[in-house]
């Protein structure tokens, strides 16, 4: 399992869809996830569908439930990126709980000034990306998944991404970065 980290607008999602073309990993999204068990009728998707059809939010052990269940697809045997999941200390050890011991194999914390975030995340146009969401949102992360750089430093699993900088010279870091680790474990 590879895990990406970052706030909004340090490219997190363009070098997932890079690392997924070049390695054939397998790019999970919790939203996608939720809603395609919730298709399919798995008892996991049940219980998800009946806590959004009341507007709660999914708890973090369906989620898990949803997640141990993709994990086990034939798809995923060469390895996967999880990008939004874990966002808390709670998630991951809900994650860590739910997989195999060494299946956390690389955590890539992408980093950059949080001005540069604010103009990124306000060049996309889309309506709800104001100044004040951004900062909100850019506060909600530094508030909730940062603890988790601290989580995975300290299991030797974190390296750090500078993404101030041109697509292609980060693409170029994380090649190197994650095909060293899947010459040294199994990211699977």
């Amino acid at each position: 399992v590879l895990i990406l980290l970052g706030p909004p607008g340090a490219g997190k999602g363009t070098q997932a869809r890079m690392l997924e073309e070049r390695f054939g990993l397998v790019q999970l999204s919790t939203g996608d996830l939720l809603r395609a068990a919730v298709a399919q009728g798995t008892e996991a998707g049940k219980a998800a569908k009946a806590v959004m059809e009341a507007g709660d939010l999914v708890s973090d052990q369906i989620v898990i439930d949803i997640l141990r269940d993709r994990l086990n697809a034939d798809d995923c045997a060469k390895g996967v990126i999880l990008d939004g999941f874990p966002r808390t200390i709670a998630q991951a050890a809900a994650l860590e709980e739910a997989c195999t011991s060494d299946a956390i194999g690389l955590s890539l914390y992408f980093t950059a000034p949080e001005a540069v975030l604010t103009d990124r995340l306000l060049s996309r146009g889309r309506q709800d990306d104001t100044l004040e969401v951004i900062t909100h949102r850019l506060s909600v992360y530094a508030k909730t998944t940062e603890p988790l750089v601290k989580h995975y430093a300290d299991q030797g699993l974190l390296r750090e991404i500078n993404s101030d900088r041109a697509v292609e010279d980060i693409q170029a870091d994380v090649l190197t970065t994650v095909s060293g680790a899947l010459n040294q474990s199994n990211i699977a």
